[in-house]
């Protein structure tokens, strides 16, 4: 594709600095003369200077004033931008041939949302050009196609190719709809579930994170290589639409098992229960509704890490907008089971460091300081909101209109986007159990409340409650378009270091709704720029408490 103008002046380079490449910078001269500078960052992509650019360069809208961002460009300036950054592209009418400059710097998530227009296109992107490794190497030409070149730069791409007939379904029937896409079979290694690859599907997101409930990194890559050795395939980047993939059973998650299981016995027992069960009505004022919010991790601990962003302080920020706008907008009961001290229950529009102090809001209140191991400070989460729900039955309170919310984000494949949601799984949740309280010193609560124990129905009743109120809030992040997890968003196991399990805090929680929300994906690089902005967090806090508002709405 031809471009009429784009004149490149020297590129120079900032001073390099400890943690990341620096930012390479280029003086371009527009179509009036005028000269401007462009920045390319590291997972922050290609940014243009305000000042001098043509209004007929801006997306509709958008501010000239400052640096701006890639996607804030009209096609014109998209075009000329690329253009001026990266002289030695060929622009051809079938395709674009991208050679690496700025290895360091570039990467394929990077040349994905700049020339396809997003980000998610990077497995199709490393598809067309199987003969490059994932880590650019300078001098390497990569093409892009026309068909993936996105529609602003002349192409007939139009973003990741993952929508479904499937994907506005419940999650029931969404389940549903992806177990009649597989069959089952054997040949000599044993039986296995048989799925047929579908055009701009990739086996780590379609087949590892859909059908066996893996999700962290380590755990989808490995067994998306032994998968694709199990089905005779060489490589994983150049599968095409057709392929016979081979899932053995023993990798396949609950609802997938074949007919006759005792898994899927279990999983249809729970749906059932979903479907039998009466919400309670509260009204738009949740009258009645005692709320407690938990947000991950804080303290001498972080959480999950990627991107530049790290999980506690945001998720903090999130629950704290949730807690202010029931205060606010509700005569719900609200309490937080963590504080950090120099913030109070406050939100910020600006996160920059790490907080380093955090107290679970015990008697007296347990820092998160190190001193004492993790595991202390997660399990009291749990005993201190029982200890408060039970003050609430106590106090002639509705037991059903008890709602335990726990917010975290997490560090999954990059190919997974979006929010996810844990319930805990009735075959998973313990009949008693008991925490130990060698080391909880004087704190109150676990004097009263470390002890938990639940019936059968009970166990039943949590999790199909869970699921009703996770469909209510998917449907408000997704009227507040926050993406949601593309195959499976509503899970009631997680499975990571050999094992599988359900997070503590869900599990002994005496709720009678429960739930753990993965925000969204920080090694997903929009999932991280969303987290980031202080606009998004307070949408999805918006969204939970309308959520909380359809849930308690019979």
């Amino acid at each position: 594709m031809p471009l009429a103008w784009g004149l490149l002046l020297p590129v120079c380079f900032a001073a390099p600095v400890a943690q990341e490449p620096a930012p390479v910078m280029a003086q371009a001269r527009t179509p009036e003369g005028r000269t401007v500078l462009l920045r390319l960052q590291f997972k922050k992509g290609l940014s243009v200077e305000g000042k001098g650019l043509p209004k007929a360069f801006l997306a509709k809208g958008a501010d000239g004033a400052g640096w701006v961002g890639f996607d804030n460009l009209s096609p014109d300036g998209k075009r000329w931008a690329l253009a001026a950054f990266f002289p030695d592209d060929q622009w051809r009418p079938e395709e674009v041939r991208h050679r690496v400059r700025y290895a360091e710097i570039e990467s394929v998530w990077t040349l994905a949302a700049l020339f396809t227009g997003h980000g998610q296109n990077y497995d199709r992107l490393m598809a067309e050009n199987p003969d490059f490794p994932e880590k650019l190497r300078e001098g390497d030409v990569w093409r892009i196609p026309r068909g993936l070149l996105s529609v602003d730069l002349g192409g007939t791409g139009r973003g990741p190719d993952r929508t479904r007939p499937e994907d506005e379904l419940d999650d029931e029937s969404r389940v549903s709809a992806y177990r009649g896409l597989l069959s089952f079979s054997d040949d000599a290694q044993g039986k296995f579930a048989a799925y047929r690859m579908r055009k701009g599907e990739a086996l780590y997101s379609s087949v590892v994170i859909r059908y066996t409930d893996r999700v962290d990194p380590k755990g989808v890559n490995e067994l998306a290589d032994r998968i694709a050795k199990r089905s005779g395939i060489t490589d994983v980047r150049g599968i095409q639409p057709g392929q016979l993939i081979k899932i053995p059973l023993e990798f396949l998650a609950d609802p997938f098992q074949p007919e006759g299981s005792s898994q899927l016995a279990e999983e249809r027992e729970v749906r059932a229960e979903v479907r039998r069960i009466v919400r309670v009505e509260a009204g738009p004022k949740l009258k009645g509704v005692r709320v407690i919010l938990d947000a991950g991790h804080g303290g001498v601990d972080p959480g999950a890490r990627a991107n530049g962003i790290w999980e506690s302080d945001f998720v903090y920020d999130i629950a704290m907008r949730v807690r202010r706008l029931l205060e606010q907008e509700t005569e719900a009961q609200v309490s937080s089971t963590i504080r950090y001290p120099a913030l109070g229950f406050k939100s910020r529009e600006s996160i920059t460091t790490p907080s380093r102090a955090a107290d679970i809001l015990t008697t007296p209140p347990f820092a998160v300081d190190g001193e004492s191991p993790t595991a202390l400070s997660v399990n009291l989460r749990w005993v201190l909101a029982n200890d408060w729900f039970a003050a609430f039955r106590q106090a002639k309170g509705d037991a059903q209109k008890t709602l335990f919310l726990s917010f975290h984000a997490d560090s999954l494949h990059p190919s997974a986007r979006g929010s996810m949601v844990y319930v805990p799984s009735a075959a998973l949740v313990p009949s008693t159990h008991a925490m130990g309280l060698v080391k909880v010193g004087r704190v109150a609560e676990a004097k009263r409340s470390a002890r938990v124990s639940f019936s059968s129905r009970e166990k039943l009743q949590g999790e199909a409650r869970s699921r009703q109120f996770s469909e209510a809030l998917l449907k408000a992040l997704q009227k507040e378009r926050i993406p949601v997890h593309a195959n499976r968003p509503i899970r009631n196991v997680i499975y990571r270091g050999g094992g599988k399990w359900v997070p503590a805090v869900i599990r002994y929680s005496t709720g009678a709704t429960k739930a753990l929300v993965e925000v969204a994906n920080l090694t997903n690089e929009d999932d991280a720029a969303s987290l980031r902005d202080p606009e998004f967090r307070e949408r999805y806090a918006a969204a939970v408490v309308n959520a909380i508002r359809a849930y308690y709405r019979k």
